[in-house]
């Protein structure tokens, strides 16, 4: 069977990375529910609903929400997460919001370091169910201002 089978009719069970490759320099505001891995630059928001992997050669200046980020390169900025691991070749500079930190021998943090926030990480919400709740805030604000 091939890739493009149409007879299976069943999705793939694979998990998916997204990999930003070495050379590539990129700007921006990411918002994934997949693993990402980066090998190149970005600068910018990242928001992940599962895993972050920064290798030696990866670099992020920015915002970063995920579910666990393993760093071997640089990270500068804020990171938020439920598990933060810096290997040893890992430099991370900035401010750290997670309660389960690992730091490896030779792994570097500059900055600060705060409790995991009580709200979850990174909240996907499908595009209806989120237009129904501002709808709904805002009948609920009208309503406040009527009284």
């Amino acid at each position: 069977m091939g890739i493009f089978d149409k007879q299976s009719g069943t999705e793939s069970q694979q998990t998916t990375t997204t990999v930003i490759a070495a050379g590539c320099d990129i700007q921006g505001e990411f918002k994934l529910s997949c693993d990402m891995q980066v090998d190149g630059i970005i600068e910018g928001t990242l928001k992940l609903e599962k895993g972050l992997i920064v290798s030696r050669s990866g670099s992020i200046k920015g915002e970063i929400w995920a579910d666990k980020i393993i760093v071997n390169g640089q990270i500068e900025g804020v990171c938020r997460a439920n598990a933060i691991e810096i290997l040893d070749k890992g430099v991370v500079s900035g401010s750290i919001y997670c309660d389960n930190l690992s730091i490896d021998r030779g792994g570097k943090f500059f900055g600060t370091t705060h409790p995991a926030e009580t709200q979850q990480v990174v909240e996907f919400t499908p595009k209806a169910k989120s237009e129904e709740k501002t709808e709904k805030r805002v009948t609920e604000q009208k309503i406040k201002k009527a009284q």
